[in-house]
């Protein structure tokens, strides 16, 4: 048996901007994206015309991992501190380019700094109110 688990991130209609944001700063590949427009047609089911150009489901790589995110426009979301992307690099310079690319039109949650266990770890809320805890791990 195969068992995995991605972040899961829900967007109010600018997924696509969100995609092309977190392949510039954490060097994401595009898997794959499917728009509203794509989805293939199920009895009883359709969409407005005004999201089908919004993204149903889309998969990212970052590094090792994936993140999954979709449009859900009308559905409640709220932002929020109960999930967040845990990020790691091996070098401090690394973790200071993403947390201060992120925090960008974002907040500072806990500024980027050493700690008992890190050179470098820091929390942000992107401008989406998607909330990364950045951390540099270190060989013991």
């Amino acid at each position: 048996m195969t068992l995995r688990a991605f972040p899961h991130l829900m967007f109010d209609g600018n997924a696509k901007e969100a995609i092309q944001y977190y392949k510039s700063i954490l060097d994401a590949k595009v898997l794959s994206v499917q728009t509203y427009g794509e989805v293939p047609s199920f009895p009883e089911m359709s969409f407005p015309e005004q999201i089908l150009d919004y993204v149903a489901h889309a998969r990212l790589q970052v590094g090792e991992s994936e993140i999954i995110l979709f449009d859900s426009p009308g559905f409640p979301r709220q932002i929020g501190n109960q999930a967040a992307i845990y990020v790691t690099t091996n070098e401090v310079e690394t973790t200071e380019q993403i947390f201060e690319a992120l925090k960008q039109d974002g907040k500072v949650i806990g500024p980027l700094e050493e700690t008992s266990f890190t050179p470098a770890q820091g929390y942000v809320m992107d401008k989406f109110g998607v909330t990364f805890t950045i951390i540099t791990e270190t060989q013991n």
